[in-house]
This record gives structure tokens, sequence and C-alpha cells, in this order.
């Protein structure tokens, strides 16, 4: 079975191609649950894609014969160790650290759906993680808009991906400027647990799992205001050499 998307330049990271986070979610819709997803290229914008729905379940983004990503649902539940949740106070606060609020001009690609400072509110997810005091970990405070959200008032699941993605990407670097080449995403993994209400406050967080070579492991997590999990991903992020 087949279908087609297209991917609108609003919701690019780097400037000529998806968001990486946001793209993973559109495709893991196709498998109808939690699901792994796999990028073989940069994810063009305003490009006819095909999507592809194999009988096993799988899913495989194209543009034309060119494998663009790949995806495959999850058996369960991701099998993830979360941090203790953290207070929407706590979010904000570190949220407010984060050097690229301050050093805009050191962001990678400023104009990214997700994380980038240069969006408008309302336009731009706008979730900037910063180090949490005493813990090894960052967040942000993030009030999804209303639209964002579908006719049940709760945030599409494309959008979470795409939260989840930077948060654990940036919260995986800390507070550290990053020099040479950029990192992008490589494979995200995530499942939603529970509904996300628009314009309630959430604290996003992210952190560090491992590194070695050209590729670094994160983890994110999405907490309500109630300190309860309702999104988790893990996330392999490549250097580009």
């Amino acid at each position: 079975m087949t279908d087609s998307l297209v991917i609108a330049p609003r919701f690019c990271g780097p400037p000529d191609s998806g968001n990486g986070g946001y793209v993973c979610g559109v495709i893991a819709a196709y498998t109808g649950g939690p699901a792994t997803i796999t990028l073989r290229r940069p994810p063009p914008l305003a490009t006819p894609l095909t999507v592809e729905r194999d009988d096993d379940g799988s899913v495989h983004l194209r543009d034309g014969q060119a494998l663009v990503a790949e995806g495959t649902r999850l058996p369960g539940r991701l099998a993830m160790e979360l941090p203790g949740p953290v207070s929407i106070q706590q979010a904000r606060d570190a949220g407010a650290q984060c050097r690229f609020r301050g050093r805009p001009d050191e962001h990678p690609f400023p104009a990214c759906f997700v994380c980038g400072p240069d969006r408008r509110p309302g336009d731009g997810l706008r979730i900037l993680v910063g180090p949490v005091t005493g813990r090894d970990l960052s967040a942000d405070v993030w009030y999804p808009d209303q639209g964002l959200a579908g006719a049940d008032g709760n945030v599409r699941a494309e959008f979470l991906w795409a939260a989840l993605d930077c948060a654990g990407g940036v919260g995986a670097f800390g507070n550290a400027a990053l020099g040479g080449p950029p990192y992008l995403l490589g494979q995200l993994s995530a499942a939603q647990i529970g509904p996300v209400k628009a314009a309630e406050p959430h604290a996003v967080v992210g952190w560090r799992l491992a590194e070695g070579g050209r590729k670094m492991i994160a983890g994110s997590a999405l907490f309500t205001a109630g300190g309860e999990a309702v999104a988790v991903a893990r996330a392999t992020w490549i250097r580009l050499r």
C-alpha cells in the first residue's frame, strides 16, 4: 500500500530539510503505535514523497527511488529508565539558562522548527533546554500551542516526536559550546504514554545516555505539571564528517 506526503518548509530542521523528529513522527503514524524510525538521508522539503507500507508493518519513505527513511513498530512500550520528574518551575529556570537563548548565533540551525531561537512564538516550538541545577540533565517548560492539537484538544503525535527529538539532542550536550561539524538525528524511537493537552505547561527533559565515535545516544521525556511521564524517546545522533 502506498501513500504520499509533503513536508512543509515550516517544519525544517536545517534550512533545506525537515526536522528529524517531526518527520519521524509523521512516518510513525503509519505504523499505528510506538515505533523506531531511521533516517537514511535528509528529508527534502516541499517535495512529494512516497510512503510504502509493507505487509509486515514496516514503512519506507522515498524520494523517487531514493530511500529517505524507514520505520518499524515497536512490539511493546519503549524500555527506558526515566529520571525523576522535573517540576515546571525547575524546567522554566533551566530553559532560561540555555546558551542558545543568549547566543543564538552559536546555534547550528537557528531556524529549526523545534529548537530554533529565530522562530516566532506560535510558529516554532521554541524548546530550548538548559541545565537543571543539581542534576545531570537539561529541561525547558513547554506550553504546546492550540494549533498543534487535534479536535480532542490533545497535541498531535508528530509534534510530540519533534519536541522529544531536539530536547534529547540539545540535552545530551548540556550547555557546552559546540565545535566542529554539527550532529544530525539518525534514529529515533518514541512512545506516547498519555495525552498531552494543548496550552498546559509541560516539562521537556533531555539527557545523554552514551557516546562513542561519531555517535551520541540521548534520552528524552515529557512530564505533566503533576510529574506524570506522558512521552519518552531514545535517539541516536550522528556527527557529520
